[in-house]
């Protein structure tokens, strides 16, 4: 007993330190890159950090003043003077409009049994060959038009239009269904958009256009009228629509800058198609070349808008991921997806366009010209530069709006290029909890 009293006194372990967590131990040792990947992995399943109050305010400085222009603009250019709807009678004064429906049998000749639909009574109506050959079946209902002094022809009532109504509301029930079902409550906001975005259409571009006022005022009030409405409503009132939105309207000036300088340059008349012939009988300050510049303008939007807010929403959800990526690679990753959107939307657009005028390309088709001077032709340079207009306002729209959201877009990356990355080098700082252990061990004599 005495010999272990002589002995050394045993060491005391030390009292042991309260266990840190990992991120404070890195923020202690500095230990940016753990805190980093932390910081990421805390946020990769979050939504995006808000756009500073800066950027809030920058983009209300740039796009109060364009929504104030248009309001001015209206007032201004609202055609107060055009021509009534339904101004023009589509019956001569000894005509009639009546309604029916074909019953059989239909026999291989230009009168085609009718039930009408007030009287019930059994007439036959004089159908055009061509209407024939294409085929009226049994159940077809149609709108006629009684005149007397056609009985020379087989009979008084003579065919003018079928009665589509029914076929096409089912067509637009659906469409409203599928929308509803999938987008639910943006969907519903979509519709009501596209609601008031055709009465735009008919309240003030159709009779600004008759009554000639400016094409490319017409088509840049229309247009911005329409997306201010159109985009906040569909997807919100944020920092990100309004970058979208801001991306469209710049894409919509440089496509409407493009399109008057084309349809001059190329000499677009706007003379193929037979209701411009007519039109100017019945509106005669129509100007025909301004409605096709006018066209141009509006046949593009539905897809601008769509590659803009794609853009916007890209970056937006890349941030999501990725709090810490630089502005420079956001807006490089941003980019690809871009360019995958420009790969599919320029075919989408030039056939788009080739569906509408294919029976007017199947006739020039048939006409003995070479490729360049049919796709040059009076008949197809309209859809040639309407095509070509478009898809470069709407390339270019695409960069423009990646740019913009990679600037306005919350979060901590800067506008520099990503910095190589540099070898980690040995942490300097207080021993961890596992090597004062070890060496507490070390001192405790051996028994």
């Amino acid at each position: 007993m005495s010999a272990h009293r002589a002995g050394p006194p045993p060491t005391r372990r030390p009292a042991r330190r309260p266990s840190r967590r990992p991120d404070q131990a890195s923020r202690s040792h500095g230990d940016t890159h753990g805190h980093a990947h932390s910081h990421s992995h805390s946020h990769s399943h979050g939504p995006a950090p808000r756009s500073s109050n800066r950027v809030r305010l920058v983009l209300a400085a740039l796009l109060v003043p364009a929504l104030l222009a248009t309001v001015v603009g209206l007032v201004l250019f609202w055609p107060h003077d055009a021509p009534a709807r339904g101004s023009i009678d589509t019956t001569a004064d000894t005509a009639g409009k009546v309604y029916g429906t074909v019953v059989g049998p239909i026999e291989d000749t230009n009168l085609v049994p009718v039930l009408l639909d007030d009287t019930d009574e059994l007439i036959t109506v004089h159908m055009p060959p061509e209407y024939m050959e294409t085929g009226v079946g049994t159940g077809d209902t149609m709108k006629i038009l009684h005149i007397p002094q056609a009985a020379a022809s087989g009979s008084e009532y003579v065919f003018m239009d079928f009665v589509r109504d029914v076929p096409i509301s089912i067509l637009a029930i659906a469409y409203a269904v599928v929308v509803l079902a999938v987008a639910r409550w943006r969907g519903l906001a979509a519709l009501a958009g596209l609601v008031i975005s055709f009465g735009v259409v008919v309240l003030f571009t159709l009779p600004a256009l008759l009554v000639g006022t400016n094409a490319i005022a017409v088509a840049l009030l229309t247009s911005t009228t329409v997306m201010f409405v159109v985009l906040y409503l569909a997807h919100g009132f944020n920092a990100r629509t309004s970058t979208a939105l801001l991306g469209t309207l710049l894409g919509l000036v440089i496509t409407a800058l493009l399109a008057g300088w084309a349809v001059d340059a190329a000499n677009i008349l706007g003379l193929a198609d037979e209701y411009s012939l007519m039109l100017p009988a019945y509106a005669p300050e129509v100007n025909i070349r301004g409605v096709i510049l006018c066209g141009i303008v509006l046949a593009g939007l539905g897809v601008l808008n769509d590659v803009t807010i794609t853009q916007a929403s890209a970056v937006w959800e890349l941030r999501a991921v990725s709090p810490e990526m630089s502005r420079y690679e956001l807006f490089t990753r941003s980019m690809r997806i871009g360019r995958d959107h420009i790969a599919s939307t320029v075919y989408t657009i030039a056939f788009a366009y080739l569906g509408a005028a294919l029976p007017m390309l199947l006739m020039v088709s048939l006409i003995d010209m070479g490729l360049g001077e049919t796709l040059t032709s009076g008949e197809i340079a309209e859809e040639v530069v309407r095509t070509l207009v478009g898809s470069i306002g709407l390339v270019l729209a695409i960069p423009i709006t990646t740019a913009i959201a990679a600037a306005a877009v919350g979060g901590h990356g800067t506008l520099a290029a990503p910095a190589v990355e540099q070898p980690s080098k040995p942490q300097v700082g207080p021993p961890s909890e596992a090597e004062l252990e070890v060496a507490s061990a070390l001192q405790e004599p051996h028994r």
